[in-house]
């Protein structure tokens, strides 16, 4: 898919992380690859991550899974749905994110894809992330506010974070094709113009300081052993016994962080815990319960998460380590880097089991 009108070059230096930019006409020939009837059917099944939020008066939510009669009782009130994840579920969503591949495949979160009839929306809020906001039926009219922090003040709200003060600065009205890009924490507002207004968001992961040395420590933890402990060989005594010293500040500080600063371990870590997947797998893909035959096209299930290490040494693969030789390193790259690629009897025996390993796990299918 090609985005028209727009300079990835130009983007990232002026635009990227720093201050929204409107792609009119971003696809000319942009045709939805869902209706408002298929999306209502996805927020039906069990296993995906729907929200229905009525804002006729004040903002309700209610959530998921919901059954096709519930829809018959939002006439007359003004709602949005809002359905996770649906790139992993219909292929012609998951090809959107191919306009935004010059981002690392381990920055994508997901597609979420909101439909909302006239006047509805979720409130004016900020995010921590990046999202591009591409407007797939109808209009909607984004309003654009001033950048937040964690001192903004928001609403009581139990489900939504909702500002008490959003300052308009500027606002475009989204035809079908267009796409609003909006950075971290620069607070937004959409409003549905028409009946049929549906808008794919295309989320970008942020891991918090906080949330990286929570699962690191975590990760640590397990593997600490007990008997390694303080030691203060050749000490040689204090006057004041009610004193900590300088030189056991620094042994017990070198305690902490000798752990946490070795980078191949962290690496590794880190690797498996950004390719987790966020839903399951298992019934994401056209899963095929045979072999690969030469000439088969391998492809990466949407839902699968996949990390290629540029050590040349290392696939993740939801969460899961694969150490690469110099055959499996070569298909790794390709594997991540492609859509799809086609399985050959001249691959190595390398490659072939860890295709099979990948396919055990559906983490790969063929067509």
């Amino acid at each position: 898919m090609i985005v028209y009108n727009f300079d990835v070059e130009n983007f990232l230096q002026y635009y990227w992380q720093k201050k929204p930019l409107l792609i009119s006409g971003a696809i000319p020939d942009w045709q939805s690859p869902l209706d408002p009837n298929e999306l209502a059917g996805l927020a039906c099944e069990v296993d995906i991550e729907s929200r229905l939020i009525i804002s006729s008066d004040g903002y309700k939510m209610q959530h998921g899974p919901f059954n096709g009669h519930h829809f018959e009782t939002l006439e007359g009130k003004i709602y949005t749905l809002l359905v996770q994840a649906v790139d992993h579920h219909i292929p012609n969503v998951s090809s959107l994110l191919n306009a935004f591949r010059f981002i690392p495949n381990w920055r994508i979160d997901d597609v979420m894809v909101s439909y909302a009839n006239t006047g509805g929306g979720v409130g004016a809020h900020y995010d921590q992330y990046d999202v591009f906001l591409f407007q797939g039926l109808g209009q909607r009219r984004w309003q654009i506010g001033q950048m937040c922090d964690e001192n903004t003040a928001l609403l009581p709200h139990d489900d939504l974070r909702l500002m008490a003060d959003f300052q308009v600065q500027d606002e475009w009205v989204l035809e079908a094709g267009d796409i609003l890009y909006v950075p971290p924490m620069l607070a937004h507002n959409g409003i549905a113009m028409s009946d049929d207004c549906m808008t794919y968001s295309i989320g970008f992961r942020a891991p918090s300081q906080s949330e990286l040395i929570s699962h690191y420590s975590d990760h640590l933890l397990d593997r600490l052993q007990e008997d390694v402990r303080y030691q203060d060989i050749g000490f040689q005594g204090q006057d004041n016994s009610g004193a900590i010293s300088a030189d056991a500040i620094d042994r017990l500080h070198k305690m902490m962080v000798s752990k946490m600063s070795d980078k191949a371990d962290f690496a590794r870590w880190l690797g498996q815990y950004l390719s987790a997947p966020k839903y399951d797998t298992a019934n994401q893909s056209n899963h095929i319960a045979h072999g690969m035959q030469n000439g088969d096209a391998i492809m990466r299930n949407p839902a699968s998460r996949f990390i290629y290490a540029d050590d040349g040494q290392s696939l993740y693969v939801n969460g899961i380590y694969y150490p690469c030789t110099k055959e499996t390193a070569n298909f790794a790259r390709t594997l991540c880097g492609y859509e799809a690629l086609i399985y050959q009897d001249i691959m190595s025996d390398d490659v072939k089991i860890l295709i099979q390993k990948l396919y055990a796990q559906n983490a790969i299918c063929s067509s």
